[in-house]
């Protein structure tokens, strides 16, 4: 995941409303879902995310109900991390469940700007913004996490173990 990612930048207490609006949540079908994602905050960004791309927040993300429908919607668009300076209890083990790259940091979201290039390394729990040249620490993901994030997610995982 070394990749460079262009960012999308939200601030405090992004709950599950604005990511996955409630008025789409008839169905789970990731690929309906990635359409309407983050539309109540972010009209353009359904329309405008890229493959890759990576989600900076504040405080908080994630909160709100516990609808598994938000991580998926976010990873179903294509972004391959969300770092923020705190997430969500339970928005933090449903989307380690679905795969999702979730990173926390305290400093790198009040340093970047929206667009700004990024390295994301989860083995080496680091985080490079290659717009500045500064670079940041997380935690790594290694064992059965990062296991768990490689192969998509905690169904994923469970079939494969199962075949052991």
């Amino acid at each position: 995941m070394k990749n460079a990612s262009n960012t999308w930048i939200y601030g405090d207490n992004v709950d599950t409303d604005v990511i996955i609006p409630a008025r789409y949540l008839n169905t789970s079908e990731p690929s309906e879902l990635a359409k309407f994602c983050m539309e109540d905050i972010d009209k353009n960004f359904a329309k405008e995310v890229k493959e890759g791309d990576v989600i900076v927040a504040g405080e908080n993300f994630g909160c709100g109900s516990s609808r598994e429908h938000a991580p998926i919607a976010i990873k179903a668009s294509g972004v391959k991390a969300v770092i923020a300076k705190s997430f969500a209890r339970i928005f933090f083990r449903n989307a380690i469940n679905i795969g999702l790259v979730i990173l926390k940091n305290s400093e790198l979201p009040d340093e970047i700007t929206k667009g700004d290039e990024i390295e994301v390394d989860i083995e080496n729990g680091t985080i490079k913004n290659l717009s500045t040249g500064k670079k940041y620490s997380t935690t790594a993901y290694t064992g059965s996490i990062k296991e768990l994030i490689d192969i998509g997610g905690l169904i994923n995982y469970t079939k494969e173990k199962l075949k052991s």
